[in-house]
């Protein structure tokens, strides 16, 4: 099964992308910080990274460059959420393979999820549409 790694410090948020990746077949491991992403990925390989900018200990760009030195994740796509953040990640191409804007449509998010890893193996019901 695919996994996607979630990483924000807002529980709702987490909740949310969680409920829409495991609905369309999806496994989804959470953390509340960077540190806690670089743990989840020794722990469980995940294909796809999705990460907030804003975040305690580390923020999204310093994980995302965390990974990318890594050889072993550094192929693994990212996708950032930011609210005001966007611009300034966008500076340093090649860091992450995708940037949401938030608030974002669930729908687009799920989409830029499955160009990014493909359709997962199980497919259930699909979310509607709703912003985060």
């Amino acid at each position: 099964m695919t996994t996607v790694l979630v990483v924000d410090d807002e529980y709702l948020i987490v909740e949310v992308l969680t409920l829409a990746l495991e609905d369309v077949g999806f496994m989804v491991t959470q953390a509340s910080n960077g540190k806690k992403a670089l743990d989840a990925l020794h722990r469980e390989g995940p294909s796809l990274v999705v990460c907030d900018y804003m975040m305690p200990l580390m923020n999204g760009m310093e994980l995302a460059k965390e990974i990318r030195q890594h050889p072993e994740w550094s192929h693994i796509p990212i996708v950032l959420m930011s609210g005001g953040h966007a611009g300034l990640a966008s500076q340093t191409p090649g860091l992450f393979d995708h940037i949401l804007q938030k608030p974002f449509d669930v729908v687009h998010f799920l989409s830029v999820v499955n160009d990014l890893v493909g359709d997962p193996p199980v497919v259930g019901q699909h979310t509607d549409d709703a912003s985060i």
